[in-house]
């Protein structure tokens, strides 16, 4: 392989073949074509990719802000004896935090407007180990929660018109037998903080109380709906959950069994949602190389065609069949790599600086690409993964120098005496 491109005069045909002659400008724009449509297919797949890339890392990073790696949960819908459970799951190895919590749906109500929310209550000094809330406040202390006071979502606590310190009430399904009947819990709370996650979902419809008091609130004596898990590392929870199941099976029959989840499990379809799209864009996106690919193919044997009678001389001269087919490998070759470099190139500024541009696309239209009520975030996050630039140059360049080979072979084959014969 070393020896077919070493001849100079190959690389000087070759090179100069690039040009076609004044009477066949169509077939230089075929290539000019072929180059653009490598550079935009590659710069398609880099920008793609490195969105797909960067919108999972960014959700993943805000919803494990919220929630913890590992849930252990009871059966039978509550941890009678959490404190035992709570001591075992704190001295498993690799857990670097473990909380209690309780979870339940409720009525928020404030100004005469309701909105049905997801009300967490938390112990305040074991909530820091396991999740970013104390991180994401923006107003308030995690400490000023005892004493029936309540944290709000950004967008929950502009929903209901409400600022710090003002009152919200909360209804409960959990049912009050009066003389007038069934009534639904209410209690009066006093919002002492107001968080921000970036999830959009989660700032709309979510709501955290102290511990104690989400106990009386839903008549939870001395349990707790489960135990919040974090590792150090998210990826360890993958099989941390599976010792924590076995050193958690002694006091299983006391609890009716534990249910325990990793945050992958947790949210599965939606994790595997994000790879199948992923995989899908890579090959819609890789067609349109494919395409600028059928392009090279058609343009060296259009060159072909053209310059059969100098291929002819060319042979008769002493060229060799390897030496012919060289020449139009490295022709197709050079427009395959100068396609690929521009769309890296391309690809990359573009990925590095997306946010700017799509500032620039929003401001331009006069329209809003990202809303947060259907993307869970309201901007566009990238990440560049070096082995996805690899395997991206890597296969465009593959496929351009394969799309030589026909043309190539078909040059090789040509026989100076028909070529000539008319001459």
């Amino acid at each position: 392989m070393a020896n077919m491109f070493a001849n100079r005069y190959e690389w000087l045909i070759g090179l100069r073949y690039l040009r076609a002659k004044r009477t066949q400008h169509f077939i230089s724009v075929i290539t000019f074509l072929s180059m653009g449509g490598i550079a935009l297919g590659v710069a398609a797949l880099i920008v793609v990719l490195a969105v797909m890339t960067g919108f999972r890392e960014t959700l993943q990073q805000q919803i494990l802000g919220v929630t913890s790696h590992i849930t252990v949960r009871s059966n039978v819908g509550e941890i009678r004896q959490f404190a035992k459970v709570l001591e075992v799951v704190d001295g498993a190895p690799g857990v670097s935090g473990a909380a209690p919590f309780i979870a339940g749906q409720a009525m928020m109500q404030a100004k005469g407007r309701p909105i049905g929310i997801t009300l967490r209550g938390i112990d305040t000094q074991r909530e820091k180990e396991v999740s970013d809330l104390e991180k994401n406040l923006v107003l308030g202390k995690l400490e000023q929660l005892s004493g029936f006071g309540v944290i709000l979502g950004k967008n929950l606590a502009h929903n209901l018109g409400v600022a710090l310190g003002e009152p919200v009430t909360l209804l409960v399904a959990t049912a009050n037998v009066t003389a007038m009947g069934t009534l639904p819990r209410m209690k009066r709370f006093t919002v002492v903080g107001i968080f921000n996650s970036g999830m959009y979902e989660y700032d709309s419809s979510l709501a955290y109380i102290h511990l104690p008091d989400a106990q009386a609130l839903f008549r939870m004596n001395q349990t707790v709906t489960g135990i919040e898990v974090k590792t150090p590392d998210p990826e360890f929870a993958l099989s941390i959950h599976k010792q924590l199941e076995q050193r958690l099976a002694p006091l299983a029959p006391a609890e009716g069994g534990f249910w325990v989840q990793n945050w992958m499990e947790m949210n599965h379809n939606f994790f595997r949602a994000l790879r199948l799209e992923k995989a899908t864009m890579f090959v819609i996106l890789f067609l349109v190389v494919v395409v600028a690919a059928f392009n090279i193919v058609s343009s060296l044997i259009m060159s072909v065609m053209e310059k059969a009678q100098e291929i002819a001389i060319l042979k008769t001269m002493g060229a060799t069949t390897q030496g012919v087919m060289t020449i139009f490998i490295i022709n197709g070759g050079i427009v395959g790599l100068t396609g690929t470099v521009a769309g890296l190139l391309l690809g990359l500024s573009l990925a590095h600086n997306l946010e700017p541009v799509l500032g620039l696309v929003e401001r331009w239209f006069g329209i809003q690409i990202l809303s947060g009520e259907v993307y869970y975030i309201d901007y566009l996050p990238s990440k560049v993964v070096l082995s996805d630039v690899v395997w991206i140059t890597g296969v465009s360049l593959l496929i351009s120098l394969l799309a030589t080979l026909y043309p190539a072979w078909r040059a090789a084959r040509i026989d100076p005496v028909d070529a000539l014969r008319y001459e």
